[in-house]
């Protein structure tokens, strides 16, 4: 086996084992320990971060941070990967912000000159926008990584009306939706699962101490079904809104699709329709409202007063 092909399995080898001896893998490779060591330290200094322990007992493992064996892409492949990481330089706050950063300068430092050439020529000619938002979302990292660790969190979250409370939850993941960052999180004080808006996280740390609740296993629970665990359900109206091609162009990926199906005709006109969480209300009046002529709500007769009633405080402010 020549040299390189050995540190490439050696690599994989190390990473898939976490922790050997020497000895080990001068027998599974059919080389001497005094090889492996050099081919130990030739990987230490393309970054593997290896850790030797000394003593009857030592050997070697792999710290937390592994790194992956190389991988080969085909150009068309390392572009679009490229563009797809380079897409999230619009979110200001991301839960792996720094590490985003680095592996696409670490891509980009290491393609040909050619196809570092192309993508330069590409970065003003592609882009993926999304909305810019004044928030700010420090705590997305710990969010993410407490519903995949299945752990408990203590936050202060800010209600829309500006009242701070004290939670305790266990986060179910994360998702972004109109530049805004949305945690769906089981509440220990309510008792049931929440949707919270990371910007309003003021406060966030792994709850400790003899008031810290069991985490639960959540495991089977994940953003696209957590709604359907919940304890109380909420109350539903029936929804009717008929809308032209460009009410239905309005409402395509917006969120309030997250309930209502789109239902579209072949002249591109369409009927949004489907149960709603009653205290969604007041953002669907306001939202139907800035369809203006290209959306006819026809139910439920609740939405329509909403409707007429924020029209009314409209006319009165401007009157």
């Amino acid at each position: 086996m020549s040299k390189s092909k050995r540190l490439m399995e050696l690599m994989m080898t190390v990473n898939r084992k976490r922790r050997f001896t020497v000895k080990e893998l001068a027998q599974e490779f059919g080389v001497s320990p005094r090889t492996i060591l050099r081919d130990l330290q030739e990987l230490s200094e393309l970054g593997v971060p290896l850790y030797s322990e000394v003593g009857p007992h030592g050997g070697y493992q792999v710290l937390n941070e592994r790194v992956l064996p190389p991988i080969a892409f085909t150009e068309e492949e390392a572009v679009s990967i490229f563009f797809a990481s380079h897409a999230l330089r619009h979110y200001q706050f991301l839960p792996f912000e720094t590490e985003t950063s680095s592996a696409l300068g670490k891509f980009y430092h290491y393609m040909s000159s050619d196809v570092r050439d192309r993508i330069d020529q590409m970065k003003n000619r592609v882009d993926f926008v999304a909305p810019t938002r004044q928030s700010a979302f420090p705590y997305l990292g710990l969010l993410l990584e407490a519903a995949i660790q299945q752990q408990v969190l203590r936050i202060n979250y800010e209600s829309r009306r500006g009242v701070s409370t004290c939670r305790q939850i266990q986060p179910v993941g994360i998702y972004a939706s109109d530049g805004l960052w949305y945690c769906p999180a089981y509440c220990f004080e309510r008792r049931d699962f929440r949707l919270f808006r990371c910007d309003r996280i003021t406060s966030a740390e792994a709850a400790a101490g003899p008031d810290a609740p069991e985490p639960l296993d959540l495991r089977d629970v994940h953003l696209g079904n957590w709604e359907e665990h919940l304890s109380r359900k909420p109350a539903l109206l029936n929804c009717a809104v008929e809308l032209t091609p460009l009410g239905v162009e309005a409402c395509e990926g917006q969120f309030i699709r997250r309930h209502l199906l789109l239902h579209i005709r072949e002249d591109g006109s369409g009927r949004l329709a489907g149960p709603f969480p009653a205290s969604e209300l007041s953002y669907l009046a306001t939202f139907f409202i800035g369809l203006g002529q290209e959306a006819t709500v026809l139910e439920p007769p609740e939405l329509v007063d909403s409707i007429k009633r924020t029209l009314s405080e409209l006319l009165e402010k401007y009157s």
